[in-house]
């Protein structure tokens, strides 16, 4: 029986180091140090051209997140944008169950994620200078942190700038929930990137 991608409690995202950098991709892992997925860009020639010409925060993009086996467990989309951007989750039918809106705060990124039914569910704000994230339930409680800091074991494999986890409250169960915020974190980890 296969393991939901989204029960896991900790998420450790390591960037890949792509030298022309058109598409982003990286290796997810687990508490365990375990490769459990990836996440991979997927751009057209065209895209690949438009990104050499206009500014990458402007243009579309779409994202897949996939198991060790391949198979699809998440997607991201974004439409062209001019000002703050929606992004699109999808689970692995292409069905949407969710989004995710940036928040203009000086400083202070802030992006709040909506369920399918447009309800505000959560909310991510932190710092990008810090990288220190706090995930914000809609009764205004902590469930999770997305962070570039973190002890144990892990910490020996896990030591450049590149690499960050999400994590979540160990009593937090909801996988439709944990999809969209995984997928969050990826979203800001991409917009710092542009930003560059």
């Amino acid at each position: 029986m296969q393991t939901n991608f989204f029960e896991n409690q900790s998420y450790f995202i390591d960037e890949k180091v792509n030298f022309f950098k058109f598409e982003n991709s990286y290796q997810i892992f687990n508490d365990k140090g375990e490769n459990i997925g990836a996440v991979n860009q997927k751009l057209s020639f065209g895209q690949k051209i438009l990104r050499l010409l206009i500014n990458k925060q402007a243009l579309p993009f779409y994202i897949e997140i996939n198991d060790t086996n391949g198979r699809l467990v998440s997607s991201l989309s974004r439409g062209f944008t001019l000002g703050m951007s929606k992004i699109v989750v999808k689970n692995e039918h292409g069905q949407m169950v969710g989004s995710i809106k940036q928040k203009f705060k000086l400083f202070k990124p802030t992006f709040h994620i909506f369920n399918a039914q447009e309800a505000q569910i959560a909310e991510i704000n932190g710092d990008w200078k810090g990288w220190d994230f706090k995930i914000i339930d809609q009764h205004n409680n902590q469930i999770g942190t997305i962070s570039k800091k973190w002890g144990g074991a892990l910490k020996e494999i896990f030591t450049s700038a590149d690499k960050y986890n999400v994590s979540f409250d160990q009593n937090y169960t909801d996988t439709q929930n944990k999809m969209l915020m995984v997928s969050a974190a990826i979203t800001i980890d991409m917009v710092h990137n542009e930003r560059k």
